[in-house]
């Protein structure tokens, strides 16, 4: 058993020299001719400079090459990230302080000494002055041949409402272009891919052959214009979605206060009578 296993052990000695003694051979030529190789070629790398290597499939090449088609949806796409961009930081901005003035006013208004205290109190623009000044106006003057037809509660909610709602209006300005955009975008850049790939298609047919330099450029270029649409639409109906769910928590504190507001508005009405 042990002279068999000597045996099989000088064999694999054996097998791995002559599998290593020619290659040692093979390694010794190249490192003997190696310094000759490198000093014929080191004036030649040291005459020859460096030359950059431009992409011809990426986005400068589009632009440098693209038709007017698309650099018109590139363009369009470009417009659209701005604005979308744009109107999500601004409704964010416009929230934030919209949900700080809420707490400022749930904290302070209804501790005033009267409504016109409170009312001055408040910021100029602030979109809770102009309900509760929509609201107290609402309740001094409820003269008229038709609004008289019309209980002072039912007129005073009325105008609290509208008021209400302007501030709505102008808190979810913008979420229709978002919803669009997040809508629209994928398609303009399908757009952008099916006319890319109709010019590799028409390079084809121009050169009577099917070669990578025909086909490597447009459908790079159609490659891009799918990325840049998911780009833009991706942001779109993330903000569309943020906004919204901001816009039902803030708005529910304006509404709580206008609800707050009626009631001191008919609870001054009820004192001033007696």
């Amino acid at each position: 058993m042990i002279s068999r296993l000597t045996g099989f052990i000088a064999a694999i000695a054996v097998a791995a020299t002559l599998a290593v003694s020619p290659v040692h051979a093979q390694d010794q030529k190249p490192a003997d001719a190696a310094p000759a190789a490198t000093e014929a070629a080191a004036p030649a790398a040291a005459a020859a400079p460096a030359k950059a290597i431009d992409n011809p499939y990426g986005l400068q090449a589009m632009l440098s090459h693209g038709d007017m088609v698309s650099k018109t949806v590139l363009a369009l796409l470009l417009i659209m990230s701005m604005g979308s961009w744009y109107i999500l930081i601004v409704r964010l901005w416009d929230t934030s302080k919209l949900g700080s003035e809420a707490k400022d006013v749930r904290a302070t208004f209804f501790k005033k000494a009267s409504l016109a205290d409170g009312v001055r109190s408040l910021k100029e623009e602030s979109a809770f002055r102009y309900i509760a000044a929509a609201g107290v106006e609402a309740s001094e003057h409820h003269e008229g041949a038709l609004t008289e037809n019309i209980d002072l509660s039912s007129w005073v909610t009325v105008n609290i409402d509208r008021a209400v709602a302007d501030v709505n209006n102008k808190v979810a300005g913008g979420l229709g272009f978002l919803a669009t955009v997040g809508s629209t975008a994928p398609f303009i850049g399908l757009f952008g891919t099916v006319w890319g790939i109709l010019q590799a298609l028409t390079a084809i047919g121009v050169a009577g052959q099917a070669s990578i330099d025909k086909v490597a450029g447009p459908v790079g270029e159609a490659l891009i214009m799918t990325a840049i649409g998911l780009g833009v639409a991706v942001p779109a109906v993330l903000g569309y979605n943020w906004l919204v769910n901001r816009n039902k928590s803030v708005m529910g504190q304006v509404r709580a206060f206008a609800a707050d507001l009626h009631g001191v508005l008919m609870g001054n009405r009820s004192v001033a009578k007696r």
